[in-house]
């Protein structure tokens, strides 16, 4: 019953969201561009809130003031579908992430995905790959963080897949600094229960940033492993608390 409750409310929240679209284009027309981010921030962190109360998910967050001012890129382990809001609800300003390509059929979802700066990211096409990459980099440039899941796809465990190669890219080409983020038990929530919401607990961890400014092309060449080895840690950490 809960989950049927959970896609009537999520179907209802993105009827909600289509009518958000002619204020955000009247805004854009009428007033300038910062207001306009400011608002399209709003809709995106309400949508996110709204998302995870709709699946009762009670969320411990840390770290939140290692979150640089300027861009960045958002690194992190990806477990569930819940995991985008429970990361966007907690951005101090728009930012958008690189998605799969199916992502770009879903109705109402994509537009909004578009106008946060989005990456729709072809993988079985390396070409075009290339191009979409170069995408999220001008996004960077222009001062839009943004938010990778390196392993490509949900874990639907606590158990961390390989990151895939040129995940950092985004940070070495653009020259931002690296936040990685650790998502631990999102997964409880839906995937753990066989596509059932559940109530359930979990924590989102933001480590330092860090900057690549002063690294060696070697060290760079290592920031994935380095990457993973933070958030292998963190979930570590977090599994000996729940045995302990």
């Amino acid at each position: 019953m809960r989950t049927i409750y959970f896609y009537m409310l999520f179907i209802i929240n993105l009827i909600w969201i289509s009518m958000k679209k002619p204020k955000l284009n009247r805004i854009k027309r009428q007033k300038s561009i910062k207001e306009a981010e400011v608002y399209l921030f709003k809709v995106a962190t309400n949508w996110a809130k709204f998302i995870l109360k709709a699946a009762n998910l009670n969320l411990t967050v840390s770290g939140r003031e290692n979150i640089p001012k300027e861009a960045c890129l958002f690194v992190g382990n990806h477990q569930s579908d819940l995991d985008i809001p429970v990361i966007l609800s907690n951005m101090n300003n728009i930012t958008g992430a690189v998605a799969k390509k199916s992502m770009i059929k879903i109705p109402i979802m994509s537009y909004w995905m578009k106008q946060i700066h989005c990456v729709f990211m072809d993988r079985e096409n390396p070409r075009q790959a290339l191009k979409d990459i170069a995408e999220g980099v001008e996004y960077l440039k222009n001062g839009y963080s943004m938010l990778i899941f390196p392993e490509g796809t949900r874990s639907r465990s606590n158990t961390m897949g390989e990151f895939k190669k040129g995940s950092m890219r985004l940070a070495i080409k653009a020259g931002v600094p690296i936040v990685p983020i650790t998502l631990y038990d999102t997964y409880t929530a839906l995937e753990g229960n066989n596509g059932k919401i559940k109530r359930a607990n979990a924590k989102l961890i933001f480590g330092k940033p860090i900057y690549l400014d002063d690294m060696s092309k070697e060290e760079k060449a290592n920031i994935s492993d380095v990457i993973q080895n933070i958030i292998q840690n963190n979930l570590n950490k977090e599994n000996e608390k729940k045995i302990g």
